[in-house]
């Protein structure tokens, strides 16, 4: 939830969400995070605002309302023209929110990906702005803790630092979970990952951290391992080489590895403000320059704007619940993309072969003549590892063919519902990855809704992309079946995929009831001991991206150590088999440790793996993981606490799932 927005884009609301928010109304989403939603909002006279809403779970828990309610605290003492105010908040309420103003721009990191490095004007007003804000930051008595290019915004006026989210105070009085190391690595101090201390001396190093890679593109420790990039930010030195020289001293004074080395953020921002006044003159009127800091800053900002399109505001008009999920309409079907689906729900329309594809009146015609057969495919296929059904009974291509359309109100519900939120995923899916939602259909007595798709793309993207649809599609079906119309029957969800000339095939389907966190993975033996028992537990995004905390404790750095070593040598041993076209390092193979649920998780990097590669790959490094464990387990007893292991595969903006399971004994590891 770091980002106030995407350059003005609005994302529509799904199912479920809040049509009003203390004063504001919801027009839209920003975005969304492990932590709870970023909506968009606006004022009763039009201005518009981000209202951040923590995630229904974590409102339960008194230890993250506690924090909460901190960070609005802290929140509110700061102010500053180069940071983003708060406006309202409720950290009491049923679901705590907090609203702050809404600022267009890209995050320092999109700019930077998609146009390179500030020129040095830019520079120099990103530098002293930044400042600036970290020194108004501490003049509050507040620490940021997580200054990083995600957490600033390049607005049309200037930079502004944002979210407060794990912000603490330097009194030490804010409430954190023992043993958490917050941050992100390659942006934490030395003294933090030696003792975990985080003050203001920190902010500075990751400051110093940020103008380095604004001024150069590069990460100025370097990519990798959290732990190889701990060990560079510990004892090596940072890459400043392309940093002007105006700006070259403070930098590296700001990276200095003892914090009492380091210029506090008021002395950064009054060095950088000299070169800055320097530069806003020259580009101002002859005998006269900028008057304010602020002047100066937007006197040499020449960073593109982006684009910040006008939200879509429809009227504010009251309407029951259940109409506002069936209230998608025709409209957002079609801008998805879906006008021959949603044609297809119309009411009076009762599963007519009207609506019919060729590929699915196909399989219609020869089910009834007693020449379909159950597909095979419905665990695996070419595309991606698909999820088993739950009761064994799996829905095949002739069950999909004699499903209807939508009848009743609540199916016209589901139904528009489903279209419009994969029709959502189909715009935010990757340019590669041509996915298009065709219909929706009900098979009442196999309790079970269906989607249809057609997807086109290379398969990497087909894997990633096939399980975003799955958990679209499960989220989808619990919102609606289970909160608006709990009287319908229906539990299963069910994804048919259909090609010209070729049948439809069953590629994804399970029980959207019980699977509660609509969790998809391989299931050709992931998820289940070697005795085919399925497993109490799944990993997912929270666990993983809690293993890629650097650790602290020896014991954990001392077996992952060890595990990656095997991991890169076997590896590269297998380089034929997994088609890798070079050696394989910690920059592509990684361990880490999720405390929290006792897991730990390995994941690669490398994308080009094949669907197939990156199986082969995931069998053996689960493998290893679970011998990892079992044999530290063994070495040092009950207290050693992790007896999970987890196997993903990372591409670009994305990640799956691939093996899972309990290390119990040496013989249970996978081969």
């Amino acid at each position: 939830m770091s980002e106030n927005g995407s350059g003005g884009r609005v994302q529509p609301a799904r199912p479920g969400d809040p049509t009003r928010i203390g004063p504001y109304r919801i027009v839209g989403r920003l975005g969304a995070g492990g932590m709870g939603t970023v909506h968009a909002g606006v004022t009763s006279d039009g201005m518009r605002v981000a209202v951040k809403v923590v995630h229904p779970e974590h409102a339960q828990d008194p230890e993250f309302r506690a924090r909460f309610r901190r960070e609005v605290e802290l929140s509110s003492r700061v102010t500053g023209p180069h940071l983003v105010p708060l406006l309202a908040a409720d950290p009491d309420a049923p679901t705590p929110w907090l609203a702050t103003a809404y600022v267009p721009g890209p995050t320092l990191n999109q700019h930077v990906s998609a146009r390179g490095p500030l020129d040095e004007g830019s520079l120099y007003a990103f530098a002293a702005a930044t400042a600036q804000a970290l020194a108004a930051i501490h003049a509050a008595g507040v620490v940021h803790r997580d200054v990083k290019p995600q957490n600033v915004l390049l607005t049309p006026s200037g930079p502004r630092v944002l979210d407060f989210g794990i912000a603490h105070a330097a009194d030490t009085t804010s409430v954190t979970r023992t043993g958490v190391m917050t941050g992100t690595p390659g942006w934490i101090s030395p003294e933090q990952y030696r003792q975990g201390t985080a003050g203001p001396a920190g902010d500075v190093f990751a400051w110093g951290a940020l103008v380095a890679y604004a001024a150069t593109g590069r990460l100025p420790f370097g990519a990798g391992a959290p732990d190889v990039v701990a060990f560079r930010v510990m004892s090596g030195e940072a890459d400043v080489d392309g940093v002007p020289a105006a700006l070259r001293g403070v930098v590296e004074k700001a990276l200095s590895k003892e914090p009492a080395d380091r210029p506090s953020a008021a002395e950064a921002a009054r060095e950088c403000a000299v070169r800055l006044a320097s530069e806003a003159t020259q580009v101002g009127s002859a005998g006269s320059g900028p008057a304010t800091a602020v002047d100066m800053v937007a006197a040499v900002w020449d960073v593109p704007a982006g684009d910040d399109p006008s939200w879509h505001l429809t009227a504010d008009r009251k309407r029951p619940r259940k109409r506002l999920v069936g209230g998608l309409v025709l409209a957002a079907g079609v801008i998805g993309g879906l006008a021959g689906g949603v044609a297809a729900l119309l009411p009076g329309n009762t599963g007519a072969d009207t609506h019919t594809s060729s590929a699915a009146a196909s399989a219609s015609s020869s089910s009834s003549a007693g020449s379909a057969q159950p597909s095979t495919k419905t665990v695996k296929s070419g595309a991606a590892a698909k999820q088993r059904a739950a009761s064994g009974d799996e829905a095949t291509a002739q069950s999909w063919g004699q499903a209807r359309a939508a009848q009743g109100a609540g199916e016209h519900d589901v139904a528009r519902a489903v279209l419009h939120d994969e029709g959502v995923l189909a715009q935010e899916l990757s340019d590669g990855a041509e996915f298009s939602p065709e219909a929706v259909r009900f098979h009442e007595s196999r309790r079970e809704v269906y989607l249809s798709y057609t997807l086109s793309s290379d398969e990497q993207g087909a894997i990633y992309a096939e399980t975003e649809i799955a958990r679209n599609m499960c989220l989808t079906a619990r919102d609606v079946v289970l909160r608006l119309h709990p009287d319908l029957r229906y539990r299963r969800y069910v994804m048919v995929k259909e090609e010209p000339g070729q049948d439809p095939e069953v590629t994804w389907q399970d029980d959207f009831v019980t699977n509660a966190k609509c969790q998809v993975a391989a299931d050709d033996g992931t998820g289940q001991d070697t005795d085919g028992n399925a497993q109490d537990w799944a990993p997912d995004e929270d666990g993983l991206g809690q293993a890629m905390i650097p650790s602290t404790d020896g014991d954990e750095i001392r077996v992952a150590d060890h595990l990656a070593r095997r991991l890169i040598q076997r590896s590269n041993s297998m380089s034929q088999v997994l088609g890798t076209d070079r050696v394989l390092g910690n920059a592509e193979l990684k361990v880490g440790f999720d405390p929290g649920n006792s897991v730990m998780y390995v994941w690669s990097d490398y994308a080009p793996w094949t669907e197939g590669e990156a199986e082969s790959w995931a069998a053996m490094a689960a493998g290893e993981a679970c011998r990892a464990l079992v044999t530290q387990r063994e070495s040092a007893g009950d207290v050693w606490p992790y007896a999970r292991y987890a196997v993903a595969q990372i591409g670009g903006n994305h990640y799956l799932m691939m093996r899972w399971g309990n290390a119990t004994t040496r013989a249970a590891c996978p081969a």
